[in-house]
Parts: structure tokens; C-alpha cells; sequence
């Protein structure tokens, strides 16, 4: 044996990570995972994406317990405090979606006023800027979230940033 292993937690409600998602929830769940992280001394260059098959015999697997967590229940047994005076993480788990998001959002507001450009341009733009964003992280996202990402600023900058709001 390496010593090495995954913990995982089951939650009982899923954490969407879409660019249409809540942005409270994600900040909210992004600060349980680093406490978590930070109190495992786990790696914090793990993306999450991937892990051990829990199923394949040759891994040994202990189940502490059947039901699934909640985020409260978890950020019960941690110091969020901590966490909420740091900003998370940008370069580690969910903290990725919420700097890209936010990056490119506070990017968006701006340079959509620069000539009003037509949608298909528009988008184009803005997801060549999350992609840029997003070169620069050690474990960046797919060109997928990227995409996802970039489409959702886009298409909220264009239906409510017009000429006319900014007369």
C-alpha cells in the first residue's frame, strides 16, 4: 500500500455547478470543500474529477455511514470562518467556476459598452475570455464549463446591457 486514498461524501442534494446555478450555493459549498481540504491535509491540486472505483475489488473501502450529508451538516464540523475571510481558492475545485464566473462577469459589464457588438460576435468574445482566464489556473476547467460559462455572460450581458440602459 502507498498510503494513498480518496474520501468521499455522499451529499443528499446535489451541487450544480452550471453558470446558471446559484452563486450563493456554489461560494457556499466551494468553502466546505477547501475547509475540508484544509482539515484533511488533503492535496489541494486535486481537480475532483476522477477517482478510485469504491466497487473494484482490489480497493479496500470503509463506509462510516449509509445516509448522505447535507452542506449543513458538514459545515458543522468545520470552521467556516476561516474560509469566508479568505476569498476561495481560485486555482482549487469548485472555486475555479466562481473566479471564472466572476472574472469574466465584471469583465462583460464593461466591454459589452465598447460598440454593442451583435450576439454571435459577442459570444465569441466572451468565451475567449473565460478560456483565458481559465489557461492561466493550474487545474483549469474543460473547454465544456468553459463554454457553459462564457454562453451564460453572454447571453445575460447582451438581453440586459443595451444603448439604451446606459443612456
Amino acid at each position: 500500500m502507498n498510503g494513498h486514498a480518496h474520501l468521499l461524501y455522499a451529499l443528499n442534494i446535489a451541487v450544480r455547478t452550471a453558470p446558471d446555478s446559484s452563486v450563493k450555493a456554489l461560494k457556499y459549498a466551494a468553502a466546505i470543500e477547501r475547509s475540508l481540504c484544509e482539515k484533511l491535509c488533503a492535496d489541494v491540486n486535486y481537480s475532483g474529477l476522477i477517482c478510485k472505483n469504491p466497487f473494484h475489488l482490489e480497493w479496500q473501502v470503509m463506509e462510516w455511514r449509509e445516509e448522505a450529508y447535507t452542506l449543513d451538516e458538514l459545515a458543522d464540523y468545520l470552521d467556516l470562518s476561516a474560509s469566508a475571510r479568505r476569498s476561495i481558492d481560485k486555482h482549487y475545485g469548485m472555486g475555479r467556476n466562481c473566479h471564472l464566473f466572476e472574472m469574466t462577469r465584471k469583465w462583460a459589464y464593461r466591454a459589452i459598452r465598447q460598440g454593442w457588438p451583435e450576439f454571435s460576435q459577442w459570444l465569441d468574445a466572451v468565451i475567449q475570455r473565460v478560456e483565458m482566464y481559465n489557461a492561466s489556473l493550474p487545474v483549469p476547467l474543460s473547454p465544456p464549463e468553459c463554454r457553459a460559462i462564457g454562453k451564460s455572460i453572454a447571453k445575460y450581458t447582451h438581453r440586459n446591457f443595451t444603448p439604451e440602459t446606459f443612456a
